[in-house]
């Protein structure tokens, strides 16, 4: 639990981020990717393109939702649209049972979208769609907009480490992708450790890598679910980053709510200022 007396006299030394729709834009790419994926059906198969979209997003979700590998990505974090472009390489049962099973899924999931809009196509269609999506969203990656700025700006004051859900292949490719990798003095992920956010554990663990208390740690993060209540549990203050198209309902309050990253560095004067009182 929180003490709040606590909290008004400890500085804040580190600031731990989110990933996916906190630095790197992840929701809106992969549904960029899926237009993608849709005009190349329209020109090849003369399908709706905007009512294959509506049933790719859905056929990925339900199948993803009732398969076997569900309970490890739960876990993990690992989420529907993921697992239509991650490699999930590792040695781990876990990891090998859900590359085995993606390769299946990515299939169906093209293979249903398309049924639902023609009777006869080529039998190569589904792979092809696949392997499609798979390229636009990797070539798509994107940085946050602030995400950049925001950690130039902190990293001199601040401990600066990065706390995300996900297969490590797949993190560590999308952190490469970003650019930022070397500023963050500690990296978290997942699948790594196979615990995942909300649970304190890895928030604890990455705060003993850094040396830092959770009193002295600030989480920003788009999930409530994920972030905040984990932050919470762990006993860290916590931003919670509105990001449109990512929200989500939980029964937990962020300490703060912003809209942008550039929003970060007042509420950090503000703590800064009440603790020299």
């Amino acid at each position: 639990m929180f003490d709040e007396a606590k909290f008004s006299t400890m500085p804040i030394r580190a600031i731990l981020f989110d990933l996916d729709d906190t630095l790197a834009v992840d929701e809106a790419v992969s549904h960029e990717s899926f237009d993608h994926t849709a005009a190349l059906a329209k020109s090849r198969f003369g399908i709706d393109p905007i009512a294959f979209t509506h049933d790719a997003t859905s056929i990925s979700r339900e199948l993803w939702a009732s398969g076997e590998c569900r309970p490890f990505c739960r876990e993990i974090g690992i989420s529907a649209f993921e697992c239509l472009w991650g490699g999930f390489d590792g040695e781990s049962n876990e990891l090998t049972s859900l590359r085995n099973w993606s390769r299946t899924y990515r299939r169906e999931v093209f293979q249903r979208t398309l049924t639902e809009q023609l009777e006869d196509f080529p039998a190569e269609a589904a792979e092809l769609l696949s392997v499609e999506f798979a390229a636009a969203r990797r070539s798509r990656q994107r940085l946050m907009p602030g995400a950049r700025e925001i950690i130039a700006k902190l990293s001199p004051t601040y401990r600066i480490a990065l706390l995300t859900n996900g297969a490590p292949d797949l993190q560590r490719e999308k952190i490469e992708a970003s650019g930022l990798g070397d500023q963050f003095h500690a990296i978290a992920i997942s699948g790594e450790y196979g615990i995942g956010k909300p649970n304190p554990e890895i928030f604890h663990r990455l705060l003993a890598e850094l040396h830092i208390s959770p009193e002295e740690a600030l989480m920003v993060g788009n999930s409530l679910e994920r972030d905040i209540s984990g932050a919470r549990n762990a006993g860290i203050r916590s931003i919670w980053i509105k990001v449109p198209g990512s929200e989500e309902h939980a029964n937990v309050t962020a300490d703060h709510t912003i809209t942008s990253l550039s929003e970060i560095s007042g509420i950090l004067e503000q703590y800064a200022s009440s603790e020299g009182k």
